[in-house]
């Protein structure tokens, strides 16, 4: 497949000027709506894969090789360029090595390797706990050494900035700029201040997760080096209702036909890429077609 290409895109967003809200994305479908629509990045979040493949809450009980399967399953579905959340790598440095192996053989363009201690602890906070800086900054230097293609983005990640506040934060994302990491993954910012200092203290491109709303103006974001801003989940979340909705009306009896709000056969033939499938069989199989 030609990761090359998608990475290489993701690496011009990071490089220029404007800030882009990435479609959240959870399987090829998806992915594939994202790329018709004109997405510049897809976001495939740790959060979303739990719930998609396991049916479970974001509580570290994905394995790796379930999550590259589906990033995989994404990546090959078109030319997305798909960053991840790799969370804190599966276990330690050398753990976080084989997951930067396993996920750029999926085929994703960035991923992001968190320091947050995963999964909680016996007898932790509901909060959760950070890693020592130490080890943090070990982990996105093992991130690096597992990178075979140097057009992988690979973003060190906190959620400091709510945990253990702003300057613990500032000294934190030092530390991975320090170690090599390509960007800065920040978690929790909820004000212009908060931004401004932790702007100020690297000088690597910002991606934002979970920001405030106040922090959702494109322009005041790309003015202070934010290229990538989450904006939330709700295309998951918005599928998991129509589906609940559909069945629930279809187990109280309703018609078939009084379904609405349904994906047209036109929009189904153009997201499962139709008609490459009945070219691909017309001059591999000699299928006719009326």
């Amino acid at each position: 497949m030609r990761w090359r290409k998608r990475r290489n895109s993701l690496r011009k967003v990071l490089a220029g000027e404007q800030c882009v809200f990435p479609a959240s994305v959870f399987d090829p479908l998806s992915a594939r709506i994202a790329e018709d629509l004109g997405f510049e990045v897809g976001m495939f979040a740790g959060s979303v894969a739990s719930m998609t493949v396991l049916g479970a809450p974001d509580l570290m009980v994905l394995t790796l090789s379930e999550f590259a399967g589906q990033a995989y399953r994404i990546c090959r579905a078109g030319e997305l360029p798909l960053l991840v959340d790799a969370d804190h790598g599966y276990g330690n440095a050398l753990n976080v090595k084989r997951t930067v192996e396993e996920l750029e053989s999926s085929g994703v363009a960035a991923l992001s390797i968190e320091d947050t201690e995963l999964p909680a602890p016996f007898g932790s906070d509901a909060d959760g706990r950070l890693i020592s800086v130490e080890e943090g900054a070990g982990k996105m230097k093992a991130a690096l050494s597992g990178r075979y293609d140097p057009a992988l983005v690979i973003a060190g990640r906190t959620s400091a900035v709510r945990m253990s506040g702003v300057q613990d934060t500032v000294t934190r994302i030092k530390a991975f700029e320090a170690a090599g990491v390509d960007a800065i993954f920040l978690v929790g910012v909820r004000t212009p201040e908060e931004l401004e200092t932790l702007c100020a203290a690297v000088s690597l491109p910002i991606i934002l997760g979970g920001a405030g709303a106040e922090l959702l103006d494109p322009v005041y974001l790309a003015r202070h080096r934010v290229r990538i801003c989450l904006q939330g989940h709700q295309p998951f979340q918005a599928a998991v209702h129509a589906t609940y909705e559909t069945l629930k009306a279809l187990r109280r009896g309703s018609p078939p036909a009084d379904i609405r709000n349904t994906a047209s056969a036109e929009l189904m033939q153009q997201l499962t890429r139709e008609r490459d499938y009945r070219k691909w069989s017309r001059d591999f199989l000699n299928h006719k077609y009326k």
